[in-house]
């Protein structure tokens, strides 16, 4: 008798749960990738819209040249072709407030000589200003509001909206270690680390189509449509896993990854506790060429928009710790923005074709008390693993921490199955 071969099933196909079956998959095991939806790539997922007629993302994504799991995914799957390759690490800016343009430009090398020269570092900023960082890279606990001063020039044109971005938590309330894990692995890994990437067309292109292209190649079955409704325990395994159209059932060696949000496997796990404060994002999308020689990524101060990226076909501004936009009507939301973009622009002042996106509960509250909720990935049940950006990756929730999570449940799989 031909014995069959475990699966792993793997439930949820965002990025956490893509990596995950590309990392199992490349290990031999055979996959069977369950999504809710009809599509794949949860909140980073690229979408036809009909009020503009073209492909967008459902938020815009930075990805750093130092986002070492991220990049290495796309090589795995063949899709780091789909982002933009800058040869140095060049973030320019704009002041709403003031009309100022600057552009910061660390070095390459881990040790910041950039800050010594006014050309490449923030406007009204002296070269002691840099220190203030050194107390977050410290901490081992708190806030960052506890760690470093959250004021002046410094703070308002750089710090505030670099971390501003990358937690979705307003930074002074946010967790001092995890900003320290962000700094540690880009501006503190100088600018070699920090080279911006960005989709050049859309997300889909880079992390979603490459990755279910190299599954089904490795045999792996994908099925949308498919939630799971429950779990079938009996302590310390998972028996089966129940669809709505019936329960799937996990013989010996079979195995499976939990990659839903964090509230969704609360429902599932009873007494798994996850984190249960969320942030929302806004993101607009205006249907217009950008200017020529404008830049890909320009960030914003004293303004609404925080970050506009510039596509071949359209402009987007994406807005962190957006819960105060969620109930102003669209419409008004949409002209308030392009009249920002407009006037950094330089475009007419009309509204083009426009798509507003609020996503809600788009990332856990960074703060230290939702850093403690955030479990590993090893679940009571020992065939059942977690991914998750909100799981304990000590990274915000990222790319880079949703991909990581990815490959450690993954990982842990592989060896538990070794270890029986």
């Amino acid at each position: 008798m031909v014995k069959k071969a475990a699966t792993v099933h793997v439930i949820g196909a965002g990025l956490a749960g893509l990596s995950a079956a590309v990392a199992l998959a490349d290990a031999g095991r055979r996959v069977v990738l369950h999504e809710a939806a009809r599509f794949a790539g949860g909140r980073c997922r690229s979408y036809h819209d009909p009020a503009l007629g073209t492909v967008i993302d459902n938020g815009n994504h930075l990805l750093l040249s130092g986002n070492h799991a991220a990049l290495a995914f796309l090589d795995r799957i063949g899709g780091r072709g789909a982002l933009s390759r800058p040869l140095a690490a060049e973030f320019p800016f704009a002041d709403l407030a003031s009309g100022e343009r600057w552009t910061l430009r660390p070095n390459d090398g881990r040790l910041p000589w950039w800050v010594l020269l006014a050309n490449r570092r923030v406007p009204g900023t002296r070269v002691k200003d840099y220190l203030a960082p050194l107390g977050v890279l410290r901490a081992r606990s708190g806030t960052i509001g506890e760690a470093m001063d959250c004021s002046g020039p410094l703070w308002d044109r750089l710090w505030r909206p670099l971390l501003l971005s990358a937690l979705n938590t307003e930074p002074s309330e946010a967790s001092a270690p995890m900003a320290a894990a962000l700094l540690k692995e880009t501006l503190g890994a100088g600018g070699k680390a920090c080279r911006p990437l960005v989709a050049t067309g859309h997300l889909g292109a880079a992390f979603v189509d490459p990755a279910l292209v190299a599954l089904r190649a490795k045999g792996a079955e994908i099925r949308f449509g498919a939630r799971l409704r429950g779990l079938e325990t009996d302590g310390e395994h998972v028996r089966a896993l129940a669809f709505g159209d019936g329960a799937e059932e996990l013989g010996a060696g079979d195995a499976a990854v939990l990659a839903v949000p964090a509230w969704v496997a609360a429902e599932l796990l009873p007494g798994l506790t996850v984190p249960d404060r969320h942030h929302a994002i806004v993101n607009a999308h205006f249907l217009v060429p950008p200017p020529a020689g404008f830049p890909t990524i320009l960030g914003v101060v004293n303004g609404l928009t925080e970050w506009l990226f510039a596509y071949p076909d359209r402009l987007s501004v994406t807005i962190s710790g957006a819960d105060r936009l969620l109930d102003v009507p669209r419409e008004e939301l949409g002209a308030r923005i392009w009249r920002e973009v407009a006037t950094l622009t330089g475009l007419p002042g009309e509204l083009p074709p426009w798509q507003v996106v609020r996503e809600r509960r788009a990332t856990f509250a960074a703060t230290p008390e939702q850093e403690a909720r955030r479990p590993a990935a090893q679940t009571r049940h020992r065939n059942l693993v977690l991914a998750g950006d909100w799981t304990a990756t000590g990274l915000p929730a990222t790319i880079e921490g949703s991909i990581r999570s990815g490959n450690t449940a993954a990982n842990l799989l592989v060896k538990n199955s070794r270890a029986h």
